[in-house]
């Protein structure tokens, strides 16, 4: 058990770390790509060559990004053969097939034009540089997306059969039209726009308080950094609404867990507080809007939803005796924070769009000195979603088909574990610091002062 345990820790502090910097790829790519294709469509010579500047500036801070997410999540890869070598064998056949597509349709295609896009500046024409960037736009996206293909057939499987004990591929179609990748692939893409937007606007608020000869410049990707937050957290919202109602449906118990919901209700209410009695199957106290989340799922307030005993009974029916139950207090407190952060970047990428309109940004110089201390927010938005798809699923490994527990590597030691995970720990600390460091001193040291006020 004390493996076991070390080897769920450690997985979670490699993915951690790596999911720090996956929404910044995915968000900050069509950002520079966008902000590029304004570059090469504008007809207005002094913005052009401001425009220019502006993409080689976020371009930069991209390419730190970028070559964080790419350290951090190879070693992931070895975790599946070094700790988690019994889940490996059983799912093997299935697991490996999206794998291998990320490396060879995505991440080939992204790191390959992203060093066209970084060395041929001035050797390549306009539209075919930035060509390039899309490239590695869609290859970053194209690379989450094959992930969690495979991340879906986890929490939701589909299109395969059990032979000799391992889970082997039938049908390869039904892992890409998984009702669980649409919900996953479009939370995760609008969180990374979202965490990108930020990204812009907090840099963006930072020099045009501090860099007084590139204010112009930054003024203006001030505005469309609020704009694309806005439109990044309506589309989170939107997506994680439709995703929460087909949990109803492929995974209750996680749903239910989500709101401690302890018995069958119809209407159910949302709680927005609770007191979590694990040991007694029930909520001490909590407060509560009757219907709100029957309506969440049904929109109508009304309708039946199972609650974590009734759930608990069938799947000791169903799978034998165990506690199917995930951890309800962190998985109901995960939820309030992921959606508080939201909301409240929601507001603040409004209240910014409008004041950034009406030409009154610098009358709130307590608002833009406030956004760069709040940059931890989108982080702390996609940490706490990601924990909840990750551990809402538990005790499965694969639901329905492993336990974690059976998915450990059978002769595994604490004593490895700890030496591997305090090393790579020590290591990833060290190298986020590196990467923090060389990006704060490009914002601090890169200016851009306006070629003109005709933009």
């Amino acid at each position: 058990m004390e493996a076991l345990l070390l080897s769920r820790w450690q997985f979670a502090i490699t993915t951690t770390y790596h999911f720090l910097f996956v929404p910044i790829t995915l968000g900050l790519s069509i950002f520079v790509a966008l902000l590029e294709t304004c570059y090469v469509r504008t007809k207005r010579p002094a913005w052009k060559e401001t425009c220019r500047k502006l993409v080689r500036f976020f371009g930069t801070i991209f390419l730190i990004n970028f070559s964080m997410g790419v350290v951090t999540g190879i070693v992931q890869e070895f975790h599946f053969g070094m700790n988690w070598s019994e889940y490996s064998r059983f799912m093997g056949d299935i697991f490996g097939a999206p794998l291998a597509l990320e490396a060879l349709t995505a991440f080939f295609l992204e790191s390959t034009f992203l060093g066209i896009w970084v060395f041929g500046w001035d050797k390549l024409s306009e539209k075919l540089h930035c060509a390039c960037i899309w490239l590695v736009a869609i290859g970053s996206n194209i690379s989450a997306f094959w992930i969690l293909v495979a991340n879906s057939f986890m929490q939701h499987p589909v299109g395969y059969a059990i032979e000799n004990g391992r889970a082997v591929m039938t049908d390869f179609s039904a892992l890409l039209t998984n009702h669980y990748v649409l919900g996953e692939y479009s939370h995760a893409l609008f969180a990374g726009i979202s965490t990108g937007g930020f990204i812009v606007l907090a840099i963006s608020a930072w020099k045009v308080l501090h860099d007084e000869a590139s204010r112009h410049a930054f003024t203006q990707t001030l505005k469309a950094g609020a704009i694309y937050m806005a439109i990044g957290l309506l589309g989170v919202m939107g997506s994680g609404h439709m995703h929460t109602q087909y949990l109803a449906e492929a995974n209750p118990m996680k749903l239910s867990s989500m709101e401690a919901l302890w018995e069958t209700e119809d209407p159910a209410p949302f709680a927005i507080m609770a007191d979590i009695n694990m040991e007694k199957n029930r909520n001490d106290c909590e407060l509560a809007v009757p219907g709100v989340f029957s309506f969440m799922l049904y929109n109508k307030p009304e309708g039946a939803v199972k609650g974590i005993n009734a759930l608990q009974k069938e799947y000791q029916a169903k799978y034998g005796p165990g506690d199917y139950r995930p951890d309800v207090p962190a998985l109901f407190w995960s939820f309030r924070i992921m959606v508080a952060a939201g909301g409240f970047m929601l507001m603040l990428a409004f209240a910014i769009a409008l004041l950034a309109k009406m030409d009154r940004v610098m009358a709130f110089p307590l608002l833009l000195k406030s956004l760069p201390f709040l940059l931890p927010l989108p982080f702390l938005a996609n940490s706490a979603g990601w924990f909840i798809a990750e551990a809402g699923r538990q005790p499965w490994i694969v639901v329905g088909l492993q336990k974690t527990a059976d998915a450990v590597s059978p002769n595994l030691t604490a004593g490895s574990v700890w030496l591997t995970m305090i090393g790579f720990t020590a290591l990833y600390l060290l190298l986020a610091i590196a990467a923090l460091y060389i990006a704060l001193r490009h914002i601090r040291t890169a200016s851009i002062p306006a070629e003109g006020r005709d933009s």
